[in-house]
């Protein structure tokens, strides 16, 4: 009877001691739970992402007492709004910092910030905005939005589409127009942006709208410029048929197409890399938009821009502005290999400035 009952009082200590063990070790868990996203992976995090600011903000805010008060940005564009900026634009911005640093590409990713740029990039004063041109990537639709903070209309459905691009009329100065002292305090103080595309889909769009559906009665790229491309770059000359995209790849891939651009005269900005028309290895844009995913950009913008609360980004259709592999694919199937490495070779810096990757059909 004695065994059996020092037998029962060890068993029921040995059940205390596991009791406490577990209770100590369910304590112990919830003190690491409890602390570890404050002093582990929590503050790294946040330090690492204070980091990516500071840099951000050294790039495009020069201190405030270098300028006079007309000149002060916006502090809403710059500062606060940077600490929520979503990792894709932070990671746009680094991939093209590093491959403006990458001499092997020099000559394809920088350019002077010559009148050229200079007559591309749009200002708006009031909200301290500059926005490049990059035509084929839905520009219109950001123009409209400008006209809009300048005043010149009260709502974007009120602009009447002959004024857009009427530069006389649609109250739009072009950086160009302002001295050289007032040209470089709006490069370092605005905030400023530009929007991209796939380099080969913008092509494809710049020869459907320019050479076979020529909406805006431009007769001179059915009469003139699409003449002197077949006479010089079309191979079989008994053709008669209107400018083909065989003629317009090969007349662009010609390394010694620059005399013929000249007889063109600004007419070729729809086809001119992005780094001939905006320069974004010279200047410090704050924002590059995608017009593969323009639905997220397009409010970021406005947001980062300051000026969500004035005006909004026209709807945009449904899947218009998808890539379209199948007729990227389609259009190039024709084509000579080495046609199109040469114009891949002039776009190249296009290509690896903005994340877009080699097409397929030229690695096949």
């Amino acid at each position: 009877w004695l065994t059996s009952d020092n037998m029962h009082h060890q068993w029921l200590l040995l059940a205390a001691c596991f009791w406490v063990i577990f209770m100590f070790m369910v304590a112990s868990k919830f003190i690491t739970l409890t602390f570890k996203d404050t002093d582990g992976y929590g503050a790294k995090q946040e330090s690492l992402i204070l980091t990516a600011v500071t840099k951000v903000e050294q790039v495009h805010v020069p201190e405030e007492k270098h300028w006079p008060e007309e000149f002060q940005p916006t502090g809403k564009a710059f500062s606060a709004n940077l600490i929520h900026q979503p990792l894709v634009h932070m990671e746009r911005l680094e991939l093209l910092r590093n491959v403006c640093r990458d001499t092997a590409l020099r000559d394809l990713s920088h350019t002077a910030v010559s009148k050229f740029v200079l007559d591309r990039i749009f200002v708006c004063d009031k909200h301290k905005i500059l926005f490049c041109q990059t035509p084929k990537v839905g520009n219109t639709q950001w123009k409209k939005v400008l006209i809009v903070l300048n005043g010149a209309f009260s709502s974007i459905e009120e602009i009447p589409e002959n004024i857009v691009h009427d530069h006389e009329k649609n109250g739009l100065p072009r950086l160009s127009s302002f001295s050289d002292s007032e040209i470089k305090k709006r490069l370092n103080l605005y905030f400023k942006f530009f929007i991209v595309r796939d380099p080969f889909e913008r092509l494809i769009s710049a020869f459907k709208d320019k050479f076979v559906h020529n909406p805006r009665f431009e007769p001179w790229y059915r009469h003139e410029i699409a003449p002197g491309i077949i006479r010089k770059y079309r191979k079989n000359r008994t053709e008669t048929k209107g400018l083909q995209f065989e003629d317009f790849v090969r007349y662009l891939g010609d390394p010694n197409h620059r005399w013929l651009d000249v007889q063109f005269g600004d007419h070729i900005i729809h086809w001119v890399t992005y780094v001939e028309l905006c320069a974004p290895c010279e200047i410090t844009y704050s924002v590059i938009g995608h017009h593969e995913t323009l639905e997220d950009d397009a409010p970021y913008i406005l947001k980062a821009a300051g000026i969500d609360h004035l005006v909004s980004y026209p709807t945009i259709p449904p899947g218009i502005t998808v890539y379209n592999r199948t007729k990227v694919e389609r259009y190039f199937s024709g084509i000579s290999k080495r046609d199109i490495r040469r114009l891949y070779a002039r776009f190249e810096g296009d290509f690896k400035l903005f994340g877009y990757r080699e097409p397929d059909f030229l690695l096949n």
